[in-house]
């Protein structure tokens, strides 16, 4: 329903042509691959394939147009990964119809597009604390499977699993494994 009144909105502005959407992450991959949008809007989370995922993706291929992430999350953390991805603009989707038009003409002609707010939380927030391998760990422990379970998943030791959960719930200061994945959700680092 959001995402057919965005392309209602949209199709009301004389300049810009919805030229497909897509209902989820590997849709919205092969309608760019077979319309070569000059902008690609992006939700940050859709099934299949999240936005960020799907930047990813498209920046690894031969995709020539530039990407948008709209989001209901004003996590900085988020505006980073989707940055990192690729991503030439980042809003929120609480902004006005109008200014998601004005963004998808300025990421046209090659200018980069954030939510001012978000950038000045990112800014102040700085890079998360975790290494890579704690950030996999963390993002592994958020489905609450056992300290087994998760070894298995990322072919690491119980023992090296349990430092790395440790690690995260030191540095973020949180009192156990669940409170660390929330912190870190919360922040956008996983």
């Amino acid at each position: 329903m959001v995402r057919q009144a965005l392309v209602a909105l949209l199709e009301l502005e004389p300049d810009i042509e919805v030229a497909a959407q897509a209902a989820d992450g590997a849709e919205a991959l092969a309608m760019a691959a077979k319309y070569q949008p000059d902008v690609a809007v992006l939700d940050i989370e859709m099934p299949e394939l999240t936005g960020i995922e799907v930047a990813a993706r498209l920046r690894a291929t031969q995709f020539a147009g530039r990407v948008i992430i709209v989001t209901t999350f004003d996590r900085p953390g988020y505006l980073r990964a989707a940055m990192a991805a690729g991503a030439s603009g980042f809003l929120l989707k609480d902004a006005p119809a109008a200014d998601l038009a004005a963004a998808i003409r300025q990421v046209a002609r090659g200018e980069r597009v954030v939510d001012p707010s978000l950038a000045a939380a990112a800014l102040a927030l700085g890079d998360s604390p975790l290494t890579d391998r704690e950030t996999e760990v963390l993002t592994a422990a958020a489905s609450h499977d056992a300290l087994a379970e998760i070894a298995g998943r990322l072919h690491l030791s119980p023992g090296t699993v349990r430092n790395h959960l440790s690690a995260a719930i030191q540095k973020l200061g949180a009192r156990n494994r669940a409170e660390a994945v929330e912190i870190a959700q919360q922040k956008g680092w996983l």
